[in-house]
This record gives C-alpha cells, sequence and structure tokens, in this order.
C-alpha cells in the first residue's frame, strides 16, 4: 500500500527535523552560534487524472484532478545568521560583532576560517588566537610589558606601554563580508569556510561601509530562542506520531483486504 511508504517518508523527515531541533538546543550556550531549520518539500505526485484534462466528448474540462503524492523530502537545513544578544564578561580580548560579518582566522594549513566567536587570548608569543591557538587576522602581536588593551569599534587595538601616559596602536583588526552568509559552511569550532554559495570573503575595517562593529569586553551569544524550539519540538514529535499512526492504520487496512480474498 502506497500510504506506508508515504507515511514513511514523514517519519524520516521529522526524525532530522528533531535532530536539527536537538542541535540548536545543545547550543543554546555556545558563544556566536547560529540556529538551523528545516526545509521540506513534496516528492513526485501520481496524475491518476490530470486536472484541465477534457472529461467529454463535448469538450468540457475537468475542473479538478486526482494527484497522489508520494510523499516529502528534505530539501535543506538554512542556516539562521540573525544577531544574538550581547554578554558581558569584562576580559580584554573577549570580542563581539555587532552587526554583520566575521572574525578571520588562519589555519595551520594556510586557509581561513571565519567566525562570531571572539573568545580570543594570547599565545606564548602574545599573537592573538582563539581557543584552538590559530591566529586571528591580521596577526597583531601585544607586547609582554605592555597594558591597559584597549579594542575600539573599529577594531583599532591600543595599549599602554611602561614610561608612556598615553596609548600605542599596535594593529588593527579587520572582519569579512559573504554576499551570502548562509551560504557558509559550518566546520566544527564555531568556524565556518566559503563555499561557492556564499560568495567571495570581502575583507573590511569594522563599523566602516556596512561592516558590523566591535564590542570589547563582550561575547556574542547564541540566537537560539529556546520556546520557540521546544514548540518546534512539540510539533515535530506529533507530527511523527501521526505518520506512525498512518502506517499502523494502512497496516491494518491491507490485512483486512487480504482476509477477505482468502
Amino acid at each position: 500500500m502506497q500510504a506506508v511508504h508515504t507515511a514513511a517518508t514523514g517519519m524520516a523527515a521529522q526524525e532530522l527535523n528533531v535532530q536539527v531541533i536537538s542541535n540548536n538546543i545543545a547550543n543554546l550556550r555556545t558563544t556566536g552560534f547560529k540556529k538551523q531549520t528545516v526545509a521540506f518539500q513534496d516528492l513526485i505526485y501520481e496524475h491518476l487524472r490530470r486536472v484541465g484534462a477534457q472529461a467529454s466528448d463535448q469538450g468540457t474540462i475537468l475542473p479538478v484532478g486526482i494527484d497522489i503524492g508520494g510523499g516529502v523530502k528534505t530539501v535543506g537545513t538554512p542556516r539562521s545568521m540573525t544577531q544574538g544578544t550581547l554578554s558581558q564578561t569584562g576580559n580584554d580580548l573577549d570580542l563581539a560583532i555587532t552587526g554583520d560579518g566575521f572574525f578571520k582566522i588562519l589555519m595551520p594549513d594556510g586557509t581561513f576560517q571565519y567566525t562570531r566567536d571572539g573568545t580570543f587570548q594570547m599565545d606564548n608569543q602574545g599573537r592573538i588566537v582563539t581557543a584552538q591557538g590559530n591566529l586571528v587576522q591580521p596577526t597583531i602581536t601585544i607586547p609582554n610589558n605592555a597594558s591597559g588593551i584597549t579594542v575600539n569599534a573599529q577594531g583599532t587595538i591600543s595599549v599602554t606601554l611602561p614610561g608612556s601616559t598615553t596609548s600605542n596602536i599596535i594593529g588593527q583588526l579587520q572582519i569579512t563580508r559573504f554576499i551570502n552568509k548562509a551560504g557558509l559552511m559550518p566546520v566544527g569550532n564555531n568556524q565556518f569556510t566559503e563555499t561557492p554559495s556564499s560568495g567571495p570573503p570581502q575583507d573590511g575595517v569594522a563599523n566602516q561601509e556596512g561592516y558590523g562593529s566591535i564590542t570589547q569586553g563582550s561575547l556574542e551569544q547564541a540566537n537560539v530562542d529556546v520556546v520557540s524550539e521546544m514548540s518546534e519540538l512539540i510539533a515535530a514529535q506529533r507530527a511523527y506520531e501521526m505518520n506512525a499512526k498512518v502506517i499502523s492504520a494502512a497496516d491494518q487496512m491491507l490485512q483486512s483486504t487480504t482476509a477477505l480474498f482468502r
């Protein structure tokens, strides 16, 4: 019975939906995390009676047809790149972007990845790095005798050196934009890589020409709404259960039909 296969596609789709929701909830406290949703499409139809076909020799046209759907398929898990709320930490090298843009990270293999997670630290050479030790771009080294690290909205980093009463600029952070930031590929560690869908990276200065501004001493939280996710989880569970009931009902009908012809 076709209904069994159709309902099975619905169960598979909702199972994937629950997986995406669970990942969103699991990353509720992940810095810079961007939630995902699931996009569905109906499968190809079997046209038993085509709408618009001629219904009689007199030329009357069928106003409706008989179309039997084959179920549902998952076509994507688009990522929402909306702004997350900022949480103050007070740490000098905790940076958050408000608006469009990503921090650019140099990987050990010479490639670049991009992140909204501004949980930065210094390595043993005084260079600003991520939690995994990868260099934030452009590479900026903080002198070991420096104090009073400040980062302004444009990403300009200043420190106070011994014997000086004024701040000294030691570097300028850049941030990177993409035409289609939802087209970036997540690779873990709160980082993304460019793809043909995202378009090429566009490096620029924060707080200028459409680039977001940088806030020191804060981190961007995940853009996950717990209430919304729980509501979606309940809806997915109900849809899964209803598809399971369809399979059970179809199986009972098939058994009854088989019994009649014995």
